[in-house]
């Protein structure tokens, strides 16, 4: 048996599938690309949905990966088991239409076997219970004795919508000791003896939304091999956890928290959850997820957070998950050279993030502490869903930790009532994640020879190559019908790295359509999304091309724009800034970027300076095609998160700006015209956002705020260059009128005093003052209040007064009266109530406010029977 480290396994599969003619694709983000029915990728297949079903053409039938993946559906078992984990790779090898179960199960075998030199005779096979093919091929074909092959029900694989079929497993017995010790102890036991290392997907079906199954015209091979776990079979390691995929992350964990591994099985499991949630958030920030309360951007806080109370538990009180980035790019330097380059970003987010639960976490453990006190004292086992919501919203506390604090206590949550209050959100985060998503469901383009498709800036006219309606593939569209239409040559841009679509007109010889976007599927087909206004189209004539040229060129304008800005920002803020995230139209520009504090106006007034002094420079941009490495010797910045092919393109401003783009572009900085900043704000941890306009729209803008300038200085009946000083002139003249009002008040209220006190009655020895006073305020109310009980030395005061639309009370008590029985909160809470509100407070001193004006003196008389029925 070989001896191998992570990296080295890693390539050694993807060589050894190269030599079987299959492309090495790199991995593909976390965050699924144009598919809603997923969160996060989960499983090596994922990315390939459409290349399975065959509605889309893979870049090559035979495609080998090792891909990134993150499930959390077990995550109360990480660092409890030698096997779970949220992130993991899987090496996979994927045929379209390709080879099936023979090449699939040969392959597997020889690289098990002749590669890695695992004994055969310690491994055993599992496959489905019908598949009897798959068993002739093992038993007859690879000499597999019969006994060592498992038939089981459960070798069918699928994750949701999508393709799927029965499975073979690779299992390896590592021997008695890692058993159980039950004599029935055999392949599919629970133990850790049998290990399951390779699993052979032979995608027969698809799967829809309605669990309906349809066979596939192609069959296809989609194989999982876990990396980690092979890893710990060529390493000789008891679990996942001590390769040195993650081993490296427990030691520094271990030393931070002054334990030692191995020791202690509590301090075990949260030295395995450090490590295996470290790893996870610095792919998953990688990958451009940030956290939040909603989506994948909860599960990334709350592994972050799961991290942190672990680390609590060993006694760290600090924060200390920023240190794991370094190790963690440093494993995966040889895959995923790109979290070297992030590394900065991706520490300053989980600082910001660990430093915000550490001043919550203390205050919500002990709140949940309190709880579960209390439910021992009385004997009860369930903690009200309500207090685990309060604890979520006030305190951050995901459900999930609230709910294993309490499982340590022998105790549960109340996750229906959980559920219920935390609908709204819910119910907001599923809008989001759809309207973000859009329409992406996918036709069958099985049938369309892409190859022959082509783009050409210039062209005028092509041919209808296939319409979509509805998302079926139609012949022909008529007068009305909302369509998509893909041509054998386009000269529309597509939309595409924040950059909006064109638009314009197909006419063809009967008929018209308004394409107000293009796009592209994720095989690179552009598609015309439109309107037919009048008459019809039909598949294979031909059509005229007319794209917008002038909004095309407000695009451009903004979208260079765009590429001087971020230059600009690294200059003023640092080179920690990183786009992450734009959106470019033809009216104005929106810039996401990373950086972790609001920029000054100084800096904004900055940064518009160097962007306008570039413009005005009239520098010619250069746009060169080349490969990725030498897009990036050149120097060329990637948008964050963006993914390209090994052709890229690189837009340059000599001396200012080189980037990788796909966009539409001006031929010279002066075309922008001018370059105005709108706004600035956060939009998230460590995430700000700019908004912009350039040529015409800057034009306009500017225009609207020159007219809201004159417009104000007619207000003020001043010229607009005196508008300042009139407005300090107006403020110090308010400030005066301010301090009169205040004097006259306070003059009133001392009459108002006098009159109440007058008014006061007497209840069982108790003076009681209730009323209505003008009051502008609480703050006025408040201080009326005051002074009627300093004059009355003992009593109760109940005052009212209407500010608006609403009402304001407020209740004081002396503490004789207090000591009598007298609690203001309780007086107030009822009073208020009867004018539609609610409020509360101290026995001495309390307020609150209404909804209706009109029951004041209603609510005055509710106010009276309550001080009557609480003096004793």
């Amino acid at each position: 048996m070989k001896q191998l480290t992570g990296n080295e396994l890693r390539k050694l599969f993807l060589d050894f599938f190269a030599s079987k003619d299959h492309l090495i694709q790199p991995s593909s983000s976390l965050i699924p690309e144009n598919d809603p029915t997923l969160l996060l990728i989960g499983a090596g297949m994922a990315p390939f949905k459409p290349f399975f079903t065959g509605k889309m053409k893979p870049p090559h039938p035979r495609i080998t990966t090792s891909q990134k993946c993150v499930r959390t559906g077990d995550i109360e078992n990480v660092g409890r088991t030698a096997r779970h984990h949220t992130f993991f790779e899987m090496l996979g090898n994927f045929s379209f239409g390709d080879y099936f179960k023979k090449e699939a199960i040969a392959w597997a075998w020889e690289f098990l076997t002749e590669y890695l030199e695992l004994p055969k005779d310690k491994l055993w096979i599992t496959i489905y219970t019908n598949d009897d093919e798959a068993f002739d091929i093992w038993h007859n074909d690879i000499k597999v004795p019969a006994d060592r092959i498992i038939r089981m029900e459960e070798n069918f694989w699928e994750i949701g919508p999508g393709p799927c079929g029965p499975c073979s497993e690779i299992h390896i017995d590592l021997g008695e000791e890692r058993g159980c010790g039950k004599p029935d102890c055999a392949v599919g036991c629970n133990c850790d003896r049998y290990l399951e290392i390779w699993n052979l997907v032979f995608t027969q079906f698809d799967r829809d939304e309605a669990g309906n199954y349809t066979p596939l015209a192609k069959k296809n091979i989609d194989t999982g091999a876990g990396l980690e776990r092979i890893a710990s079979v060529l390493q000789n390691k008891p679990s996942n956890f001590e390769t040195d995929l993650l081993y490296p992350i427990i030691d520094y964990a271990a030393k931070v928290a002054g334990v030692t591994y191995g020791q202690s099985v509590k301090n075990d499991v949260s030295l395995k959850v450090i490590a295996d949630h470290g790893r996870s958030m610095t792919i998953m920030i990688g990958d451009g997820v940030l956290p939040s309360n909603e989506g994948r951007g909860y599960v990334l806080r709350r592994i972050l957070r799961r991290a942190v109370r672990h680390g609590r538990l060993m006694g760290i009180e600090k924060p200390f998950l920023t240190d794991i980035v370094d190790i963690a790019a440093t494993i995966f330097a040889q895959a995923y050279p790109d979290i070297t380059d992030k590394k900065d970003y991706i520490k300053k987010v989980i600082q910001l993030e660990e430093e915000r639960f550490h001043t919550t976490l203390v205050q919500g453990i002990e709140l949940l502490n309190k709880h579960v006190q209390e439910l021992t004292h009385a004997g009860q086992t369930v903690l009200d869903g309500s207090m685990a919501f309060k604890l979520y919203d006030t305190f951050g506390f995901p459900w999930e930790l609230t709910e294993e604090i309490l499982s340590e206590h022998n105790m549960t949550l109340d996750k229906q009532g959980f559920d219920q209050a935390m609908a709204e959100q819910r119910e907001r985060a599923r809008a989001a994640r759809q309207d973000s998503e859009e329409s992406v469901a996918l036709p069958d383009l099985s049938g369309l020879v892409t190859e022959t498709l082509s783009c050409n800036p210039e062209a005028e006219s092509a041919k209808v190559v296939l319409i979509l309606k509805d998302g079926k593939v139609v012949k022909d569209a008529f007068d009305g019908d909302e369509v998509a239409v893909i041509l054998d040559v386009t000269p529309f841009h597509a939309e595409g790295g924040g950059q909006v679509g064109d638009t314009g007109i197909i006419a063809s010889a009967l008929g018209k359509i308004e394409v107000n976007n293009t796009r592209k599927l994720p095989d690179g087909t552009i598609y015309h999304i439109g309107h037919i206004s009048e008459g019809a189209l039909k598949t294979g004539e031909v059509v005229q091309l007319s794209v917008d040229i002038t909004r095309r060129r407000h695009i451009a304008r903004n979208h260079t724009a765009t590429h001087l800005l971020q230059a600009a920002l690294k200059q003023v803020l640092g080179g920690h800034v990183n786009q992450a995230g734009s959106a470019v139209d033809n009216s104005r520009l929106r810039f996401d970027f990373t950086h972790f504090a609001p920029v000054t106006t100084e800096q904004l007034a900055e940064v518009e300076q160097i962007v306008n002094e570039v413009i005005l420079g009239n520098t010619t941009l250069a746009i060169l095609e080349t490969t990725q490495a030498v897009a990036k010797e050149m120097g060329a910045m990637a948008l964050f998160g963006e993914k390209y092919g090994e052709r890229v393109r690189v837009v340059i401003v000599d001396g200012f700006s080189k980037e990788l783009c796909g966009g539409t572009h001006v031929g010279s900085t002066a075309e922008i015209g001018l370059f105005k900043i709108v706004s600035e704000a956060g939009i998230g941890a460590g995430m700000r956002r700019i908004e912009a306009v350039t040529g015409y729209g800057a034009h306009e803008y500017l225009k609207l705020q020159n007219e809201l300038i004159k417009e104000a200085a007619s207000a003020l009946k001043t010229r607009p260059e005196e508008i300042v000083t009139r407005i300090d002139t107006l403020n110090g003249r308010v400030r005066e009128l301010e301090k009169e009002v205040g004097t006259l008040t306070t003059k009133l209220a001392k009459n108002e005093v006098q009159d109440l006190l007058v008014a006061a009655n007497t209840i069982n020895g108790v003076q009681v003052v209730v009323g209505q006073v003008v009051a502008a305020d609480m703050e006025n109310l408040r201080a009326t209040g005051d002074m009627v009980r300093d004059r009355l030395q003992s009593g109760v005061v109940v005052l009212g007064a209407i500010s608006g639309d609403k009402v304001n009370f407020v209740a004081m008590a002396t503490a004789d009266c207090v000591a009598q029985g007298i609690h203001a909160g309780k007086i107030i809470k009822e009073t208020a109530t009867v004018a539609g509100g609610g409020g509360g407070g101290r026995p001495d001193m309390a307020q609150a406010g209404g909804k209706q004006p009109e029951k004041l003196s209603e609510a005055l008389k509710m106010a009276q029977q309550i001080i009557k029925s609480q003096i004793k």
